[in-house]
């Protein structure tokens, strides 16, 4: 009888889970007492990385090849659609920032129209607290501004605690103005965007009209994104 590997565990660990899996979940599902490593999450990173047994979805989320057609279908991805491959990408990293803020824990919101969105094979709507903005504010204008942001994290007092925006191919400019006109409330503000966007955000963010929110508007790649949910511990939440 032939020795199951690591690498035979985290594909058994896997098909478990449907056939897909971010390395969050990965190292969950795995027993990792018979692993001789004394980083064995960094074990299953480098696994997923190295073998042909897998591919790559999102920085952070995996699946194998076995089961390329029907992951993808799940996630309502269509090969060669860029529509599709951008509307999950979105989606993705909504739900990423509404986990993460389930770990401080923070109610999360998500707009409306984004509740049929798909974080993995789950609708945003059922994943987050909220896809109502709560009443944090009497004016419509201020209303109407953060009713559209990507993700709201909220504190005990209900009121903002951080507002993101995920810009995987539209204006950053737009996600400004909206943190200009939210600049009252003792938040933070991020962009989060692949990481070849950094410039395009630098060269937004230098215009003298945000000069009253430069300081507390910051980038946050995908990968920046995705490796904190991966370790994440409630403590670190606002670190970022």
């Amino acid at each position: 009888m032939s020795k199951i590997t690591q690498t035979d565990q985290v594909i058994q660990a896997m098909r478990s889970n449907g056939g897909f899996a971010t390395l969050r979940r990965l190292n969950e599902l795995i027993n990792f007492t018979t692993w001789k490593s004394k980083t064995p999450t960094a074990s299953v990173r480098r696994i997923v990385q190295e073998s042909d047994a897998f591919f790559k979805i999102q920085p952070g989320l995996w699946a194998l090849v076995e089961c390329r057609d029907q992951v993808l279908a799940r996630f309502q991805i269509k090969s060669g659609n860029p529509h599709s491959e951008e509307q999950f990408t979105h989606g993705y990293y909504q739900g990423l920032l509404v986990e993460i803020g389930r770990l401080k824990p923070f109610p999360t919101y998500v707009p409306a129209q984004d509740k049929n969105r798909l974080f993995l094979d789950q609708p945003l709507g059922e994943l987050t607290d909220t896809t109502t903005l709560p009443d944090f504010t009497n004016y419509q204008a201020i209303k109407s501004k953060a009713r559209t942001v990507d993700v709201i994290w909220f504190n005990e007092r209900h009121m903002p605690a951080a507002f993101y925006e995920v810009e995987h191919s539209t204006d950053i400019k737009n996600s400004l103005s909206k943190f200009y006109e939210l600049q009252d409330y003792y938040a933070l503000f991020r962009i989060v965007a692949d990481k070849s966007r950094k410039n395009e955000f630098n060269d937004k963010i230098a215009a003298s009209m945000y000069n009253p929110i430069r300081d507390r508007v910051k980038f946050l790649s995908y990968d920046i994104v995705s490796t904190m949910y991966q370790g994440l511990n409630a403590t670190q939440v606002l670190e970022w």
